[in-house]
């Protein structure tokens, strides 16, 4: 068993290597050649310019200013002195909602930090229960509620502190959740008018032999919505006209960086070969043969532009609906349009950077297969899993490697490596497991049929929570269990067992605690050294980048990452809460993960992250939900537990607890939930009558931009921005984020205006 100088070992490499990230980050930002790596959310505003373009050819590189090396720590206090409201206007409502999370694990923890440091730390101490048994424990288990003999009245305590844990963690969640969703409202009133607010996604549109698609939906919502109704916009498959268009802008950028070289030497025309990436091949004029290719593409380009919008076959049982004011796209939106539930199915439709045009398509009946297919191979990917996780917990158990092979005992047993073992390397192995899973489970997610990023990636993040549940937590304390104590197992009575898993549970902190230190501590703080964009952005700058263009291509920010970032908080919730009562020991170490995280998640949303949508904080609910989740399982798990203490006065007091909070859970649901997953009618007039008032022009420019407003990315032109004509702001930042949507908006394509009612899908190669 790993004991306290295990730990301090652990703690010591893990501080070290944050440490060591740190001071690297806070060095290495200060560079110019490093300032799109650093802040390229500045840069997509447009606030900030290169630091290289002037001045001396060293200064273009490093920097030599020794004044700015004293206050290298001064981007802490930047980045925790920007008001929220500030940060919201900066950043959006998602990110600074994303922050509260962590805001709401301190709020959580601080209190029961206190609290149980200073009652049951003491209690679970001055027992000996450990000492007299045979069972394998350490310094560190004494500090548990295994330290507590059997039927003790001590046990009170336990359940006391489990109902104070409980009350204060509901309590905090009421009031978070009631402070988010005014946040919410105050958003959505204050909010300047943009598309999804007045749009609505119709699917599984019924076919009429006498009409077109597009006749259809006119008329469906000109005879049932006839005082709202304002425009529409079908979907149609343009799959082969995207990769033409993505085809067309490589030769774009490819012309560019020739005419760029040509113009620096104009006594020598560019050459290049035509083969597999100018390795071989005949040899011709580069600005010419590049001409041509591009010319050759935008006759294809309109040749398939004119199939498409002619082929019946490509227009999907789809369409966006725009209405003249939020009230009737409210109503629209969140009532059921035909006797057949099946038909006309409506939702708000996301924004139009958030939509994720392939699944616009799917049918009816093939959403719920899908689902149902989904579901299967997950519960099989989630059992399977299971596999390397007991080989990861066997290396946290020296006893048992020592005992499977006896003649590594000579090396397990030099005090270093075995403490490297213990205290480092079950943590970090686990951490690269874990790594491979967030793409699958979005590959999963996207085939379910989810038609917005933001909706795919809380789906993802449900599934990465729950497969964390089964496989990190409940894996590691019963195949540690099982491993830990094979020998016990084999030597006493089968009524016997169930008590010792139970002594195991607590004597699982010790994994827990390595894992918090390596995932949370140096995993977040090299979360702000950005050490693979650093490395891509400079290899791509070297070999790749030439043009501007292709740099802000190279300058990729990224996004949180919710489908990982969020589920990754919430295990740490489950974590406190679950050995809040059990091992107090481990909350500190959870407490240093928030506070770092939010410093350094801060830091990264002000000058990194350019957010791919904006949802509103629409996630919140998940987040409440995974930590009431995370309640219940560490009552049943305290109620089992006791129960394995033959403290069986305890457990019908214990049966109330969960009791109560899926109560408290069924009472924010109703109460704060609607305001999250509807548009109160009463909010969407009050919004509607200001807007008269602030912007009178509105209603006559609204229906010029809706037209255009879901136009797919391959049909956008290189200048697009979302105005109006007349230059009033309709979406608030101009759509540049270049990871969020299939295809890029800056096609530069020439391929003319779309027809009215047409929009086209891509799909994904």
């Amino acid at each position: 068993m790993a004991t306290f100088g295990d730990i301090g070992v652990a703690a010591a490499i893990n501080i070290i290597s944050a440490f060591v990230f740190l001071i690297a980050f806070a060095i290495l930002r200060l560079q110019p050649v490093n300032d799109r790596v650093y802040f390229p959310k500045w840069y997509i505003k447009g606030l900030r310019t290169s630091r290289t373009a002037s001045g001396a050819f060293v200064k273009k590189f490093v920097n030599l200013d020794y004044r700015s090396y004293i206050k290298f720590l001064n981007w802490v206090p930047d980045a925790l002195t920007m008001p929220e409201s500030e940060l919201i206007d900066h950043a959006g409502l998602d990110s600074a909602v994303y922050l509260r999370i962590y805001l709401l694990g301190l709020k959580i923890f601080v209190p029961i930090f206190l609290l149980t440091w200073a009652i049951l730390i003491p209690v679970n101490w001055t027992n000996n229960t450990l000492e007299r048994s045979k069972e394998t424990f350490s310094q560190i288990d004494k500090l548990s509620i295994s330290n507590i003999p059997h039927g003790s009245p001590r046990f009170w305590a336990h359940v006391a502190m489990a109902y104070i844990v409980t009350i204060w963690t509901c309590f905090m969640l009421k009031k978070e959740y009631e402070t988010i969703a005014n946040m919410r409202f105050y958003f959505l009133q204050s909010e300047k008018p943009r598309a999804d607010q007045f749009t609505v996604l119709v699917k599984n549109v019924p076919r009429d032999a006498d009409e077109t698609l597009s006749e259809t939906v006119q008329h469906f919502f000109l005879v049932n919505h006839h005082d709202n109704y304002l425009t529409h916009q079908v979907v149609c498959n343009a799959n082969k006209l995207a990769k033409l268009v993505k085809k067309k802008q490589k030769k774009q950028n490819w012309l560019d960086y020739y005419q760029i070289k040509f113009s620096k030497n104009p006594l020598k025309r560019p050459k290049m070969k035509t083969g597999f990436h100018g390795f071989w091949g005949a040899k011709v004029d580069a600005i010419e043969y590049h001409e041509a290719e591009i010319e050759k593409l935008s006759n294809e380009i309109a040749e398939e532009r004119k199939n498409v919008v002619n082929n019946p076959k490509a227009i999907m049982p789809a369409a966006f609906v725009s209405f003249k004011t939020r009230w009737g796209a409210a109503v629209c939106a969140q009532t059921q349009q035909a006797r057949n539930p099946t038909l006309w199915l409506t939702d708000w439709a996301p924004e139009p950077r958030d939509v994720y045009w392939k699944n616009l398509a799917i049918p009816y009946v093939s959403l719920t297969i899908r689902k149902v297919l989904m579901g299967v191979a997950f519960f099989f990917l989630t059992f399977f899993f299971m596999i390397p996780i007991t080989f990861v917990q066997s290396l946290a158990n020296i006893e048992g490697i020592e005992k499977a092979v006896p003649f590594l005992k000579p090396i397990i047993d030099v005090k270093p490596i075995k403490s490297f073992i213990q205290g480092f390397l079950p943590g970090i192995m686990l951490k690269i497991f874990l790594m491979l899973l967030p793409r699958l489970l979005m590959l999963m997610s996207k085939f379910e049929g989810y038609f917005s990023i933001s909706r795919l990636e809380r789906r993802s993040a449900s599934r990465y929570y729950l497969f964390k549940i089964v496989n990190v937590f409940l894996g590691s304390i019963i195949t540690g269990a099982a491993f830990e104590q094979l020998n016990t197992f084999l030597h006493q009575s089968a009524n016997r067992i169930p008590e010792t898993i139970g002594i195991a549970i607590p004597m699982k902190a010790t994994f827990f605690i390595t894992y918090i230190m390596v995932d949370g501590w140096s995993g977040t703080a090299g979360e702000i050294l950005r050490l693979k964009a650093l490395i891509i952005y400079h290899l791509k700058n070297l070999f790749l980048v030439k043009t501007e263009r292709d740099r802000e291509k190279a300058m990729n920010p990224g996004s949180i990452g919710f489908n990982t970032g969020e589920p990754q908080i919430q295990f740490y919730f489950l974590i406190g809460l679950v050995y809040a009562v059990v091992t107090p020991l481990l909350i500190p170490f959870i407490l240093v993960f928030f506070c770092l995280a939010f410093v350094i998640y801060r830091h990264q949303i002000i000058n990194v992250y350019n957010p791919k949508y904006e949802s509103r904080a629409a996630f919140w609910p998940d987040v409440h939900g995974r930590v009431i989740t995370a309640l219940i399982i560490s009552q049943i798990l305290l109620m089992g537990l006791l129960s394995t203490k033959h403290a069986v006065a305890s457990t019908p007091v214990l049966l109330a607890l969960p009791i109560l909070t899926i109560g408290f859970h069924i009472y924010c649901k109703g109460r704060f939930e609607p305001a999250f997953t509807r548009y109160p009618l009463q909010e969407a007039m009050n919004k509607d009558t200001l807007d008269q008032v602030r912007e009178p022009n509105l209603k006559g420019n609204l229906k010029g931009y809706l037209e255009k407003a879901y136009l797919h990315p391959v049909f956008k032109d290189e200048d697009y921005e979302d105005h109006y004509d007349d230059g009033s702001l309709v979406m608030p930042t101009k759509r540049r984020a270049r990871r969020n949507t299939p295809g890029t908006s800056r096609t530069g394509g020439g391929l003319g205006p779309l027809p009215p009612g047409i929009i086209l899908e891509e799909h994904k190669p």
